[in-house]
């Protein structure tokens, strides 16, 4: 296996050449799963003014340090503090003000009393009248519920970094400082390129000798999922001309990348192959993978080009491995797979080569255990349908018993 390119070698050959994509500006709605391409900075305060955590009386502390069940403090209530409006007046001693959560603190108040250590009545009604006393019914600690001006972020605090994923709760925190557009990597636009007369599109009748495409459609949903938009472009017929009008077709697209299927072999029957070099500059790499060794890379008139083994299993799986870090990089962020430690329930054997081998996923306690979802073709795609993981067998080893913890690369989220 010495001949071969390893893992490794080619990934990081790839993410060499690889370039984060320029920034565009979206609303904030419509920003959710993009990457940030600034540092977001407050220009506010938040919360932007002290306010009360709890439905309660705010009080000051000096006051109630002595209240109990038993001897209550009572206070003269002065003042009703709705959320959404401003104290009128400056609590003093001996003074009490009813508020609301997110209402903001009176001046001269240093505590917040829940209402329930009161004997207040309020949640009883809707709009219950004002008290002209209140009796507080167990202290409250110096500062006690109060959420401090500044507390959750400070004016020129940083929100978010470049290269955050923006999820629904960082949404609510640019929409908190009043954020209403963002700058974001943009989206890499990719191409796919399908070639041979044995295909057919899905919704063509079968016939001896032909079979659906299912890579394109396959490759497409991995795209989007990572955060791409795909193109597919219809199939080529294998001619030099109807594949010179593809790849020109792709090129006109003005693409972030290039990815196809098959084509790509050592085989000299190709002429997918021959096309590549005329237009671009392509290395066809043997890489100490299982499944998915033939692998092409490089670029054409500029925009990298990915061709992928046609086998749909090898194609998804040198997509997770390679394509996906590449295009993670492209969209301004750095890829971090989800992976897991588990048992293997099953022996297994390789070729020496780093074997990518599709298992279901069971929680026993606090291990995970691996089971095999059966054959191990590159060409059975339904074992890709069934597998929660890729479990990663190291490259040189021939054989490995059942009980062997390994690493796994997880496929989908683990319930």
């Amino acid at each position: 296996m010495s001949n071969l390119l390893s893992v490794d070698e080619a990934l990081d050959n790839i993410l060499k050449t690889i370039h984060t994509l320029s920034q565009e500006t979206v609303t904030l709605p419509d920003s959710l799963g993009r990457i940030i391409a600034e540092d977001i900075i407050s220009d506010t305060n938040l919360p932007p003014f002290d306010n009360s955590a709890m439905d309660g009386y705010a009080v000051r502390f000096d006051d109630i340090t002595s209240a109990s069940e038993s001897n209550p403090t009572q206070l003269n209530v002065v003042m009703d503090i709705p959320a959404g409006t401003a104290p009128s007046k400056t609590l003093q001693t001996g003074q009490a003000a009813r508020i609301m959560t997110g209402a903001p603190i009176p001046d001269g108040a240093t505590a917040i009393v829940p209402v329930e250590n009161t004997t207040d009545n309020w949640q009883k009604g809707d709009s219950p009248p004002l008290p002209e006393s209140i009796e507080i019914l167990q202290p409250a600690s110096d500062g006690a519920n109060i959420r401090r001006a500044g507390e959750n972020i400070a004016v020129g605090g940083t929100v978010m970094s470049i290269g955050t994923q923006i999820r629904p709760a960082e949404i609510g925190m640019l929409a908190a400082i009043g954020c209403t557009h963002v700058k974001v990597v943009r989206k890499p636009k990719v191409v796919i390129l399908t070639t041979g007369d044995e295909l057919l599109d899905i919704d063509q009748p079968l016939s001896p000798g032909k079979i659906r495409d299912t890579n394109s459609y396959t490759l497409a949903g991995l795209i989007e999922q990572v955060g791409g938009i795909p193109v597919r472009l219809p199939i080529a017929s294998d001619d030099m001309d109807s594949i010179r009008n593809l790849y020109q077709t792709a090129l006109n697209e003005k693409p972030d990348m290039l990815i196809s299927s098959a084509g790509v072999s050592v085989g000299t029957a190709d002429l997918v192959k021959v096309v590549m070099g005329e237009m671009g500059n392509i290395d066809f790499w043997r890489i100490n993978i299982r499944p998915g060794k033939p692998l092409a890379f490089g670029e054409i008139q500029g925009i990298p080009f990915f061709g992928l083994p046609g086998n749909p299993v090898s194609a998804m799986v040198t997509f997770e491995v390679f394509v996906r870090p590449a295009l993670a990089k492209m969209s301004g962020t750095k890829h971090n797979p989800l992976t897991i430690r588990a048992v293997l329930q099953n022996d297994m054997k390789s070729d020496g080569r780093k074997t990518y081998n599709r298992v279901t996923i069971e929680q026993d306690g606090d291990t995970y255990l691996a089971h095999s979802t059966g054959i191990q073709s590159s060409g059975a795609l339904m074992s890709m349908v069934l597998a929660d993981g890729l479990i990663v067998i190291p490259e040189d080893t021939k054989f490995i018993p059942a009980g062997t913890e390994l690493s796994v690369l997880l496929l989908r989220q683990l319930s």
